[in-house]
């Protein structure tokens, strides 16, 4: 995911344009911080330019300042309404020009958007820093904290009056003026380096790392492959030629059917050497400074390590538990990808090779195919785009009766993205999603959800969400049809779901509304939707080829025996990755590693087997060192625990069962954040989850 939060934590991260503040007229005249007169109040793309965006961000954080200001000189005692809720709702407009401005930068860059993004980001640390360490602001904050049990607050104003005075505590509150400077210093450098490091690796991810001339060294690619690989070439300016980039949809097919092992190799070395060449674009020396800069800042706020201070909110609370879910799950996987190993050797070694890293995804679908009778080139033809993007809107409407209804009106940032309507079963609007799947120079890798505007409720007022999917898949040739592998329709329903739980919100306060909870129950909702995609029941629905034949029957019963093959491999780089994660943000003090060195002595110490290579290694780790996942990555695989149990549930009842679809929909993805996570896992089954679901998924319980 994907999915990735704003820096801005003190104010809601949504903006409304009836709610804007009343400015002079040249802010009017900026059409990003006019009224938005476009169906749904959708962000004008086609009236705003990059010029507009500094000018918006410098004058909607004077317009918090000034917020921030009246909070603190109001004469009256602070209560919920005039510091609480007033601090919640501040800053609307600065909200509403971050919200667009990250969500074109990473979708639609450019190279002037990255150089406001150079000069901004550290200006909204420092804004966000002065809020934090404000004392007055921080003193009434306080006073209201103190007098809580008095002040009759719902549960839901009693979390965002806790999340609040949180925020501040571990934004530095507390600490000395010395002390409070320092923080600032350390804010401000991570901000430039989060920035540079992601910046660096959007440059070499979306660089030809293979050019092919000769058709021949084709052989083996599938069709799909050698018309995207040619369509990457022409749009690179060579035609008549084959281009693969570091773009997983590129690179992962190359390695999965092409006989030219030593193109596989070079395709493969250039990916696991990413942004680690001692050039203008290496990460070796941002990560671990990046690294550094955390964990002194976690020490100047009182905790150990970086980790510890980032899970004291999660579900987790403490590293430990980490490590024990991690290493409880290493054992059993590493011996799975051993015994896998031994089965790839025994192909491989009929074309007299010894496996390596390179070889793994080329032998393993050759074993697939011979273990299962299922080749996933077979399934492609039935996995075409827009039927798979309807199909996870049909299962919203099975369980929700939702509608989704495409508007041609409604303003998009590029030609590809679709703007759909969302409609809730008694005819209401509950939001507008984009979808934007088609990869592309300028977007950064990956695939995600994002807010343009979060859903909130004030004086009445039910403020409904925009949203927007992203993804990286292939563009076909014009004319042709979008045809998915599994793991990206399975990506096309991840994302949908982390959409459904920003669409469905229904909470009061923007800051705990949708996906602003705890970074490893965010993934839950995007993961327990994984598992509609490819359920018999609904596979028979959305599984058609081009000449409308469906899916056979005998194709869907191998499809589902071949689930449990290559976890072993799939289990431990991602766990591998994930102890990365933890290890570069339990150091205990704030020297700069050498970071390949420090890296290769984490994978030494588990044990990792030199054919599997962590899913990602720390120069393009992005969702630890540019996004919001530091100490955070092992997220996935916690949520996987709670989405195998309770898809579980589904199945006993039935996957649509009704009574269990509204109480998943109100307990979990109406929620947002407004009572503890673990406590709204209770309300939805009554019970703890259980790993066990998970260990037999993955067939790691043998």
């Amino acid at each position: 995911m994907h999915l990735k939060f704003l820096a801005m934590t003190v104010t809601a991260l949504v903006f409304v344009t009836a709610c804007s503040k009343t400015a002079p007229e040249k802010t009017q005249e900026n059409p990003i911080l006019s009224q938005w007169d476009t169906p749904f109040q959708a962000p004008p793309f086609d009236q705003i330019s990059e010029s507009d965006f500094l000018p918006a961000f410098e004058k909607a954080m004077a317009e918090q300042k000034e917020a921030i200001s009246r909070i603190v000189s109001s004469s009256e005692a602070p209560d919920f309404a005039n510091t609480i809720e007033a601090l919640e709702f501040s800053g609307l407009d600065l909200d509403r020009v971050h919200l667009l401005f990250i969500n074109l930068n990473e979708a639609a860059s450019t190279p002037g958007l990255q150089e406001i993004a150079r000069t901004i980001n550290p200006q909204l640390a420092k804004h966000q820093d002065e809020i934090l360490m404000n004392s007055a602001l921080f003193e009434r904050i306080r006073k209201v904290w103190e007098n809580r049990d008095a002040l009759k607050l719902t549960p839901e104003q009693s979390r965002l009056l806790e999340k609040k005075y949180q925020d501040f505590v571990r934004g530095g509150a507390l600490a000395d003026d010395e002390t409070k400077t320092k923080i600032q210093e350390i804010n401000g450098k991570l901000s430039s380096l989060k920035t540079q490091f992601g910046e660096n690796l959007l440059k070499e991810m979306n660089s030809v790392a293979l050019w092919i001339t000769d058709e021949e060294d084709l052989d083996g690619l599938p069709s799909a492959v050698r018309d995207s690989a040619a369509d990457l070439a022409r749009k690179k300016g060579r035609e008549g030629v084959w281009a693969f980039n570091l773009q997983r949809t590129s690179w992962t097919p190359f390695l999965q059917y092409s006989t030219r092992r030593d193109l596989r190799q070079k395709l493969y070395t250039a990916y696991t050497e990413l942004c680690s060449h001692g050039n203008e674009t290496d990460n070796t020396s941002i990560a671990a400074q990046i690294a550094a800069l955390r964990q002194e800042r976690a020490s100047l706020l009182g905790y150990p390590t970086h980790a510890a201070y980032v899970l004291e909110e999660n579900m987790a609370e403490k590293p430990e538990a980490v490590y024990s879910l991690l290493d409880r799950l290493w054992k059993p996987a590493m011996e799975s990808a051993k015994r896998e190993r031994a089965e790839l050797q025994k192909i491989a070694d009929r074309d007299g090779v010894q496996l390596a890293m390179w070889d793994w995804w080329y032998y393993a679908e050759k074993l697939r195919s011979e273990k299962y009778a299922f080749d996933e080139e077979s399934i492609r033809p039935y996995l075409q785009l827009d039927r798979v993007r309807n199909a996870a809107f049909d299962v919203a409407h099975r369980l929700w009766g939702l509608e989704f209804i495409e508007h041609s009106d409604v303003p998009v940032y590029n030609p590809d993205v679709q703007a759909w309507e969302v409609r809730d079963a008694d005819g209401s609007t509950l939001g507008l999603l984009y979808t934007d799947y088609f990869a592309r120079d300028g977007k950064r890798g990956g695939a995600w959800m994002e807010n343009f505007r979060q859903q909130w409720i004030r004086d009445g007022e039910n403020i409904r969400p925009i949203i927007v999917n992203v993804g990286n898949f292939s563009k076909p040739a014009d004319g042709k049809t979008a045809l998915l592998s599994l793991d990206e329709a399975s990506t096309v329903f991840h994302e949908f779901g982390h959409a459904m739980h920003g669409m469905l919100a229904q909470g009061h306060y923007p800051d705990l509304s949708g996906t602003n909870v705890a970074r490893d129950f965010v993934e839950f909702p995007s993961q327990m939707m994984e598992n509609w995609a490819f359920a018999p029941e609904v596979m028979k629905g959305y599984a058609v080829n081009e000449a409308g034949e469906a899916i056979p029957q005998e194709l869907i019963d191998r499809l589902q025996k071949a689930k449990k093959f290559n976890q072993g491999f799939n289990t431990t780089e991602y766990l591998a990755a994930s102890i990365l994660d933890m290890d570069w943000h339990s150091i205990k003090d704030s020297t700069p590693r050498d970071a390949l060195t420090f890296e290769a002595s984490v994978m030494k110490r588990i044990g990792i087997i030199p054919e599997i290579v962590s899913r990602y290694r720390t120069p393009y780790f992005s969702h630890i060192f540019s996004g919001g996942y530091s100490a955070g990555y092992y997220s996935y695989v916690w949520a996987e625990v709670l989405d195998a149990d309770a898809f579980e549930a589904f199945k006993k009842a039935g996957i649509f069962n009704p009574e269990l679809a509204a109480s998943y929909r109100h307990n979990i993805l109406e929620m947002g954040d407004a009572v503890p996570p673990m406590e709204l896992y209770h309300r939805f089954l009554g019970r703890d989850p259980d790993i066990e679901a998970l260990l037999h998924r993955r067939g790691l319980d043998q």
